[in-house]
Order: C-alpha cells, then structure tokens, then sequence
C-alpha cells in the first residue's frame, strides 16, 4: 500500500511540474505578443486620449531698461518684452460619445474605442481695453486622426486652420466685457482609456458641464478622476454628466474601457491551479478504489494524469484559432472521452461513466470553467474542496481503515529453516 501511494504521489508531482512549464509558456508567449502587438494595435488604432482643456490668454507689452556696461561707458537700452496673461474659460460645455470596437491580436483582447468630440467654449474680454485674445487647443494625442473635424467662431466656419505640434491656436478680437463663443468637434479613436484633463496641478474650472454617452454597460473611473454628479442607464449603456460651476480641483475626467475575457492570461491561470483539480480527483479516485476493492494500478493513474494534462496542453493552442468557449468545450470533450474510454477497460463501463465521468466533470471542466467568473474563482474552488471533504467523510465514515489497509499488506513470508547441505558421501 505505502509503494502504491508513493508511486501515484510520483505520478501527481511529474504532471504538476508538466504543468508549470505549460502554464510559464503560455506566460511567456503572451508576454511577448503583448509588447509586440500592443504598439502595432496603437498605430493602428491609437493608444489612449487625453483631452486637454484649452488655454486662452492675451498679451502685453511692457518696456524694461536694460544697463550694459562696455569698459568705463555704461549704456542703456530699452527692452520690449512680452507678458502673457492667462485667462480663464468663462463657460465649457462638452459632448463625449465612447463606442467600445474590441481587436483581438493573438492570445489577447485589445479594448479599442471610437470617441466623438464636440465643445463649446465661451471667453470674455474682462479688461478695459479691446485686445486679440488667443485660444489654443490641443489634440489628444499628436499623432493619431481627425475625421469630420470643426472649429467655429461665433458661429462662422473657420477654414484656415494651422496646426503645430498638435496644437491649434487661433486669435480672436474682443472688445471690453465682449464674450464670444468657440466650438470644437471631431471624431477620433483610441485605446483602453479616455480622459478630460482640466491642467497642471490645480485648478479652476467655471460653469462647466460634459456630458458622457457610452454604448457599454460596464463602466469604471480610473485613478485620480472624479466621478459623475448625474447617472442614468441609457439602452446597452449609460448617460453619465460631470456639472460644476466653480470647481477647484487637481483631478481629472477620466473612463476606463471595459476589458474582454483574455485567452492567454485566462489559460496560464487555469494551467497554474491545475494540479489543486488532479490532486482531488485522485483523493477521490483513491479512496473509492480502496473502499471498493477496486484494483487501479500507479500506471492508470499516469494514464488519466496525461489525459488531465491533454486538455489544458490542446486548450494552450486552440484558444489561437477558436474562441475560447469553444475551445474550452472541445478540450472538455476531448479529455473526458480519453479517461472514461480508458477506465471502461481498466474497470467496467459501469464504473468508467458514473464514478470517473463525473468525478472529472466535477474536478477538471467544472473546476476550470469557475476561472470565467472573475473575482469568484477562489470561493468557487475553496467550496469545491470543502464539498469533496465532505463526501468523502460521509462515505468513508464507518470504513475500518485498519482493516483496508492489513487486506492491501501482502502477508509475510514464514521463518524458514536453514538449509542445511549435505555433502555426497566419499567413494
């Protein structure tokens, strides 16, 4: 009985350690994909947006004396220099519509989106006098596109647009206490987040008001962002407004894209935790045996071990052609046909699809499938285990296990009398 043991714990350690070097592979492969298909998704589709307010400022001109001395002559010059005094926006009003469009590249899911833009800002002249007042907008991101893009001023289409750095700056003349109001609108596309940045640091943000639109249902707020004031399903997703009318702050407006179930990770996490599912089917498997008097030699268990393994090894490399529930049914299928049409010849038929088919449905497609549940895995699992405790000792309460054991000892050999030789008697 101990050699058995030991020769199945053999058994279990060898596909555990298959096992790891899988599930690091697949890792390792995923991690690879990940920094070479990230950057080429990027270029394709653009990497995250950070909308910055826009600046609006004017200028002076102030006359500064300036004193150089040459040799024993000390001269005085005269010196213009410009001062840039910055305003604040005296109202926002922005429109964002996020559309979630996923792109799968290799083992991974990319959360790619379409944004549709559109702003109006209101400036005031505050001074006394008529002034040029200068309003600079900034694109997200400098290298990325702009389609169907507008920009307005007090209602008239502006045409000539010149863009530097991935910045628009255009002058407007105001006379004192004179508003005027500026309307920008383009759509876009980017990646995993969407952010409103108000500035550097702190700051003062009057009469502002966006308004956010999302066509998915799972909505999250990045680190460092304020969440909406308002909140309102809206069909697939939700209606989300940000309302302030003095607002002094250093964060920003931000909107994580939900993320989709990705085949790599989701297979090297199901990989790692596979030995907890082999473990308990053989705890199970062993105890029936013994209980029944069933004879299953080590060399079955390394049998239904490799089959164990199979599924996750096919699953490792199905989930690049496949879906990965579609993957996931056809490795269920695949190992579950392996085991129960071996152990129909080890044991019976009977045995093979009552005890083995369930048991393995239980602890091995059961046991992988709660890795779909995000956040529950672990609860699933440690249920798992407290419910198989539990059979177990039901079932084997009253079983003498003195008695199971000594039937499973091979008995031991008599004493025997030495063997006494006898010589051939001397002719």
């Amino acid at each position: 009985m101990v050699k058995r043991i030991l020769a199945i714990v053999f058994i279990y350690l060898c596909t555990s350690i298959a096992w790891f070097i899988l599930g690091g592979s697949v890792s390792v492969r995923t991690e690879t994909q990940d920094r070479k298909l990230k950057s080429s998704v990027g270029q394709l589709w653009g990497t995250i947006q950070r909308q910055r307010a826009p600046k609006a400022y004017y200028e002076t001109v102030q006359e500064r004396k300036v004193e150089t001395a040459q040799g024993n002559k000390t001269t005085t010059e005269i010196v213009e220099e410009k001062i840039i005094h910055d305003l604040s926006l005296d109202s926002t009003d922005v429109d964002v519509n996020l559309q979630l469009d996923y792109r799968r590249k290799g083992l991974l899911w990319y959360s790619t989106y379409r944004v549709g833009f559109a702003a109006k800002y209101r400036i005031v002249n505050a001074t006394r006098e008529t002034r040029d007042l200068f309003f600079i907008f900034a694109f997200p991101v400098e290298n990325a596109v702009y389609d169907d893009f507008h920009f307005s001023v007090g209602g008239k289409e502006i045409g000539d647009i010149q863009i530097e750095s991935g910045r628009m700056k255009r002058a407007v003349r105001l006379a004192p206490g004179q508003a005027e109001e500026i309307r920008v609108s383009y759509k876009s596309q980017g990646m995993d987040q969407w952010w409103y940045d108000f500035g550097d640091g702190v700051s003062q943000v009057k009469n502002f008001s966006l308004r956010m639109k999302t066509d998915f249902d799972k909505i999250d707020f990045p680190q460092e962002s304020i969440s909406p004031t308002l909140k309102s399903k809206s069909g697939a997703g939700w209606t989300l407004e940000w309302k302030y009318s003095n607002l002094l702050s250093g964060v920003q407006i931000g909107m994580v894209m939900p993320k989709k179930l990705n085949p790599g990770p989701w297979v090297s996490d199901v990989t790692f935790t596979a030995p907890i599912s082999l473990f308990l089917f053989f705890f199970l498997l062993f105890v029936l045996t013994t209980v029944q008097e069933v004879k299953i030699h080590p060399m079955n268990y390394f049998f239904i071990g490799a089959a164990f393994f199979s599924f996750h090894l096919l699953l490792a490399y199905l989930v690049d052609h496949v879906s990965i529930h579609q993957a996931f049914a056809i490795c269920s299928a695949v190992s579950v046909a392996l085991v129960v049409s071996y152990m129909r010849l080890v044991v019976n038929l009977r045995f093979a699809l009552v005890e083995i088919a369930v048991s393995q449905l239980v602890y091995l497609v059961l046991f992988s499938y709660t890795f779909f549940f995000e956040g529950y895995t672990g609860l699933a699992i440690t249920i798992l285990c407290i419910l198989t405790l539990f059979i177990v000792m039901q079932f084997t309460g009253r079983v003498d296990w003195a008695e199971i054991f000594r039937k499973n000892t091979p008995p031991a050999k008599p004493d025997l009398p030495p063997i006494r030789r006898i010589s051939p008697p001397m002719l």
